[in-house]
């Protein structure tokens, strides 16, 4: 049995950048970066990439990636994930963000341990401490409160916990889109329906909790960025080029 297994979903069409999984200006399609990234991580012990779109999967094979076909329906990356392990065996799942090349293999390995250490929880994700350049107003930055044994209690774009005299200055806790879960969670969690909470905020995390199910927060500074915009990519380029000269 593989034990944990690293699936990286991905989609050709994206509004802001078509086909920004396969930009290349490095020399690499984008979607191998983080593949490169997350086969760093030495507690995954497969990476796949999983998509509908032909010139994905061949560019996974083209540079010795595994690559599943999926159906091209799927409403989300998880929904996505959950057919690919329909036929896996595993015992934790990792979903890794199509578009974060630079996510650090330390951060995958701090939500894995985050999950295995939480017999209690269903799901694995992780924090950061907010940094003193961040808004927390900024609606763009997803909040977490966690209770004392480090289990999420609510997702906001708000700031959380809300300091209400003005004076605590709360060490507020930034989420990053990481997702753990355990294998048999994945079906249960693809046929939930949407909450109440998770349509206010738009943030699919808060479903889990609605239902009554527990999410393990690892904390783990992180400073790696999605990309949206072919600006966020040409930035990243030069980032890129900076250090591989």
């Amino acid at each position: 049995m593989s034990g944990v297994i690293g699936i990286i979903p991905a989609r050709l069409e994206s509004v802001r950048f078509p086909a920004k999984a396969l930009a290349d200006e490095t020399g690499l399609p984008l979607i191998i970066h983080v593949a490169k990234a997350a086969a760093a991580c030495t507690r995954l012990d497969r990476v796949l990439i999983a998509s509908d779109a032909e010139s994905i999967l061949q560019a996974a094979t083209d540079h010795g990636f595994e690559a599943c076909r999926t159906r091209p329906d799927h409403p989300n990356g998880t929904s996505r994930i959950a057919e690919v392990v329909e036929s896996l065996d595993c015992d934790l799942v990792v979903n890794i963000q199509a578009d974060e090349p630079e996510i650090d293999p330390e951060v995958i390995q701090a939500g894995i341990q985050a999950l295995e250490q939480a017999p209690d929880c269903q799901v694995g994700t992780i924090a950061s401490p907010m940094e003193s350049s961040d808004d927390p107003n900024d609606p763009n930055i997803v909040k977490v409160a966690l209770d004392q044994s480090n289990r999420a209690m609510y997702f906001s774009r708000s700031p959380i916990p809300f300091d209400r005299d003005g004076h605590a200055h709360p060490d507020r806790l930034r989420h990053v889109g990481l997702y753990i879960y355990r294998r048999e969670f994945l079906s249960v969690y693809a046929g939930l329906e949407p909450t109440p909470s998770e349509n206010l905020e738009k943030l699919e995390q808060l479903r889990i909790l609605e239902h009554g199910f527990r999410i393990a927060v690892g904390i783990h500074a992180c400073s790696h960025v999605g990309i949206d915009t072919p600006e966020q990519y040409e930035a990243f380029v030069e980032r890129f080029r900076r250090t591989n000269p």
